[in-house]
């Protein structure tokens, strides 16, 4: 996450083009740990990255392959979820938050290799259902019903 961090503060200052920060990314996602180090300063950071989403970077992305379409659809799930706790709970600047991540993951999953997103995104939205592989990882953090249709919900955002 600090190298990701700091990656991160050097394009926003000018001093890595999209194609030397898309490269060192695509070096970070070959590893899964490196993949959830970047996604979770990227995606719920300050950092204009994931909200211009540069070409290079989107190809960096989209041949790191399955593991970063996993990785965005549970993070659209994530910050869905978390937007509708922050929404009931009156916490209208950490809701915004998980609303810009949901934002983010959506316009990635827009980017990334189509046949791989489809694939994940109705997995995904069976579970919301009770059905299928994810039904486990809904469960595991205690999404309500409510919760699950704004999951749903967002899972066809990505299709508009």
């Amino acid at each position: 996450m600090e190298i990701a961090n700091h990656w991160l503060e050097l394009w926003e200052n000018g001093e890595l083009s999209d194609e030397v920060i898309a490269d060192r990314v695509g070096e970070l996602v070959a590893s899964r740990d490196g993949a959830r180090g970047f996604f979770v300063v990227s995606l719920a950071g300050d950092s204009a990255l994931m909200d211009r989403l540069p070409e290079a970077l989107v190809l960096q992305l989209r041949m790191a392959g399955e593991a970063v379409v996993d990785l965005t659809a549970r993070n659209l799930a994530m910050s869905t979820a978390m937007a509708q706790h922050h929404g009931r709970s009156g916490d209208s600047e950490q809701q915004d938050k998980s609303l810009r991540v949901q934002r983010r993951c959506r316009d990635l999953l827009r980017g990334l290799e189509p046949g791989a997103v489809k694939q994940r995104l109705e997995t995904l939205l069976a579970a919301t259902g009770g059905q299928g592989e994810d039904v486990a990882f809904l469960k595991r953090w205690g999404y309500d019903e409510e919760q699950k249709q704004a999951i749903a919900a967002a899972v066809h955002s990505v299709a508009t």
